[in-house]
């Protein structure tokens, strides 16, 4: 395994010290003449760490966006038994393409073991699973869920190794190739890969390709301990067996959000989860929307049940004095449309932008102050973003019901959520038109957070709603 210093990131050195730079998003790093020779090598070629500190500080420059991870092209060293654990209720043709799948994959079959837990079904699902010389396990009951049908194929595994993949899921054969690798390092107990899209007929299968909250994106994260809300999704999910038996498997009383508690509880027993954008699963959508809608408020509904369980967890936001100041004189002035209160914006902004220089020059960092004044628009095109987004997530209903009484107001609130689509859609790029995008986008964010609510009011814990601010 190797690391490569991101082209973008700039080594600049000044007589105050040496630093990282990166553009998009703006930030620095002071690091010292060692991290500095290590960084230079790992511009020109991929670099070995050596030694647990090197090993440390890739790791750590990886997970900040400033490095990649190479793996080797050789095939590893590493190939534990692996026991791949499949749900199954009524699913028969999906199961047979996943176990299709699983024939094509490229890891030694000796090594791996198949098993089929059946959660009661009434179609031909427990025949597909005896025809492909899967193990067949019963689940106990019918409809029991999947962390229970989970949990009785862990508890029959024989592997090193548990790879968890749901009856309507199809593996690409380098799935366990690509992501088994990573247990290679002790601290890791979970890894999770990429989820696309099995089907690209109808525009709900384009936009779940690239909005599904199974597809966690296309860079490399983990997470040990901490409280934020980093979590692996089960239809795509290695687990080391000792690591799962040691926190208890999945919880069994819930129904969605399961695969989120289990890699939570990892996290705080000092185990590491890695999330890889490969290792491709792909997953059927539901593609009509009245399933897609309800399938959106029951994950919704896993919060309130979510954050009794944790309640240390929090949704993390970063506020910025300045740039907040500058957002709220922004909307003030698209309410009022007063020039007097967009030349107060500009001129918020531009005192940002000028402490912000000030302070990179007394860190010894000479840096333009346009370069840093563009780096602090985008700084609040992101704020306006990611306040949007949970303000659509959580909020919308009652963002609706404000415009109504207030149509002013009510315009800012949907400039801002135009703005949360129209940053979505160019990041995501899925192959559908803009106003069908936003269709979907609405529709997904209504039943969400109708979820939201009915699964707080259910535990009488509204700490969903609330975020910890820095």
């Amino acid at each position: 395994m190797t690391y490569r210093l991101l082209s973008s990131v700039r080594i600049e050195e000044s007589p105050a010290g040496i630093f990282l730079v990166a553009e998009r998003p703006y930030r620095v790093l002071r690091i010292n003449q060692k991290l500095a020779d290590l960084a230079r090598r790992g511009r020109e070629a991929g670099v070995a760490a050596t030694t647990p500190g090197e090993h440390k500080i890739w790791e750590t420059l990886v997970t900040q966006g400033l490095a990649l991870r190479e793996e080797p092209a050789e095939a590893p060293d590493f190939q534990p038994r692996v026991s791949v654990v499949i749900p199954v209720l009524d699913r028969a043709e999906d199961l047979r393409k996943c176990l299709e799948s699983l024939r094509r994959l490229d890891y030694p079959q000796q090594l791996l073991e198949i098993i089929v837990v059946d959660d009661g079904s009434r179609d031909a699902s427990p025949q597909v699973a005896e025809e492909f010389g899967a193990r067949l396990l019963a689940s106990g009951g019918r409809g029991t869920g999947p962390a229970a049908a989970r949990n009785r194929g862990a508890a029959a595994a024989g592997g090193d190794i548990l790879a968890f993949i749901d009856s309507d899921c199809t593996a690409s054969p380098q799935w366990l190739g690509e992501l088994l690798p990573s247990f290679a390092d002790g601290e890791v107990a979970a890894v999770g890969g990429w989820v696309d899209g099995m089907n690209s007929r109808r525009g709900l299968d384009r936009y779940e390709t690239v909005m599904s909250s199974l597809n966690l994106g296309g860079r490399e994260r983990n997470g040990k301990e901490g409280n934020d809300t980093f979590y692996l999704p089960s239809c795509n999910l290695l687990v080391r067996r000792t690591a799962f038996a040691i926190v208890g498997g999945f919880r069994e009383d819930l129904h969605v959000g399961e695969d989120v508690d289990l890699t939570w509880r990892l996290r705080d027993c000092a185990y590491r989860i890695v999330y890889l954008p490969k290792g491709k699963v792909c997953h059927n959508h539901r593609s009509s929307l009245m399933p897609f809608m309800r399938r959106r408020f029951d994950y919704g509904t896993s919060e309130g049940m979510l954050q009794t369980l944790h309640p240390q967890r929090r949704k993390k936001l970063l506020l910025p004095p300045g740039l907040c100041v500058a957002l709220l004189l922004l909307m003030l002035g698209l309410t009022t449309l007063q020039a007097a209160v967009f030349g107060t914006c500009a001129a918020v902004l531009l005192i940002d932008a000028g402490v912000t220089h000030a302070k990179l020059n007394r860190r010894g960092l000479r840096q333009g102050f346009l370069a840093v004044f563009q780096a602090r628009l985008r700084a609040l095109a992101s704020l306006a973003y990611y306040l949007g987004y949970h303000l659509l997530r959580y909020y919308l209903l009652p963002i609706i019901l404000l415009g109504i009484v207030l149509p002013q107001a009510g315009l800012v609130l949907a400039l801002l959520g135009l703005w949360v689509v129209g940053v979505d859609y160019r990041l995501r790029r899925p192959e559908l038109s803009l106003p069908a995008f936003a269709l979907f986008y609405l529709l997904e964010q209504i039943s969400y957070g109708l979820g939201v609510f009915v699964g707080c009011w259910r535990q009488r814990n509204f700490s969903s709603y609330v975020f910890e601010f820095s």
